[in-house]
């Protein structure tokens, strides 16, 4: 048996179980998925960044840890608990194991909590600061500490790209703004053959013009939207020159560059079986989704209709421009590796693209 490990909350509860993985302490936001599969998926998402990750599927690891899986190379997400790590993971794709590679890349974990009156709490009180460590001798003292802390300020500036980078294609030139992005939504532009250009989120929008995009994708990432107010100017004047198509962070940094608010929910949406409601249609999808922060359905502009509406709380999952070729969702439409029922928003950019560049060469 692993030595015995705590989870300390900031209200001073305290949660005791086995660890493994990286024997370090860490402090994150702890929040919850429930996701039944994609336990790797979501731990290298960089929309965890600076998060401690609670899995309400009762066991983990089982199928091991494959590169090609990855969402992210280097994961800033702080902690894993779950109720059970496999002991003999098998799978022919697997290159290493779960514990294995947590130890790899610095992350602790813990198992054997209980993890529903864990993710009770988190319902009832809301996202909680936690503590991972072997030390629970003064755990008034560290419940203090994390009350004082902002564990999630800044964290975008530690998870997009430094510098501009290409994903080569023959196709539709996409300029892709990193916020944080998964893997996953370059590999459906790499589907549909786009030549992209990933670009820091400090990006200017005379910067991106100047790379002479077809169209414009604004990725996910983890943290305060507000904190992305510059971003929000970029795109208030990008959108009336190409396309634009928001996920996640993107979604929300779009409508805040529309005149809309956003707000910190009490525990998100986090997993792969969110239904939305796409409101044209009447259709119901079901989505990946990974956020806490939303767009106030009350501050929607004018300049912008509500598409899709979560079928469980009502939040606002899709906004498009009346005027713009523009448009966003809150959930991801990549969704590895969750359901596949909305990558056609996907096609949908492409279509608004080639729209735009034959509209400008009959012009």
């Amino acid at each position: 048996m692993n030595k015995m490990r705590y989870l300390v909350l900031e209200d001073g509860s305290v949660y005791a179980g086995e660890g493994f993985g990286a024997e370090v302490d860490t402090d994150g936001e702890v929040v919850f998925t429930t996701g039944m599969t994609g336990y790797q998926e979501a731990i290298t998402d960089q929309s965890y960044a600076n998060q401690i990750l609670v899995f309400t599927n009762p066991l983990i690891g089982n199928y091991g840890v494959t590169l090609a899986d990855f969402e992210s190379i280097k994961p800033e997400v702080k902690g894993v608990i779950c109720h059970q790590v496999a002991r003999r993971p098998d799978n022919w794709r697997m290159q290493t194991s779960l514990p294995d590679f947590l130890k790899q890349i610095g992350v602790p974990g813990i198992q054997g909590i209980d993890t529903r009156a864990l993710v009770k709490k988190l319902r009832i009180h809301g996202t909680l600061k936690g503590r991972i460590t072997d030390h629970v001798e003064a755990t008034d003292e560290i419940a203090q500490e994390l009350q004082a802390k902002d564990v999630t300020k800044g964290i975008i500036d530690v998870v997009s790209t430094k510098t501009a980078y290409p994903v080569p294609g023959s196709k539709r030139n996409v300029v892709v703004i990193d916020f944080g992005i998964k893997h996953s939504i370059l590999r459906e532009l790499a589907k549909r053959d786009c030549n992209c250009f990933v670009l820091p989120y400090t990006a200017t929008a005379q910067e991106v013009l100047n790379m002479h995009p077809d169209g414009v994708l604004l990725s996910n990432g983890p943290g305060d939207p507000l904190e992305m107010m510059d971003a929000a100017a970029m795109v208030r004047e990008i959108e009336q020159v190409v396309p634009v198509f928001g996920i996640c962070m993107g979604h929300q940094v779009f409508a805040l560059a529309n005149g809309a608010k956003t707000y910190k929910m009490k525990f998100g949406h986090r997993g792969f079986n969110h239904p939305v409601r796409e409101i044209a249609t009447g259709n119901i999808g079901f989505t990946s989704q990974n956020h806490g922060y939303a767009v106030d359905g009350d501050s929607i502009p004018d300049d912008l209709m509500v598409t899709h509406v979560e079928v469980n709380d009502g939040t606002v999952e899709g906004l498009r421009h009346k005027h713009y070729p523009a448009f966003s969702v809150q959930f991801h439409p990549d969704a590895t590796p969750g359901p596949h029922d909305e990558e056609s928003l996907f096609d949908d950019f492409m279509d608004m693209i080639d729209q735009r560049k034959e509209a400008k060469q009959n012009a």
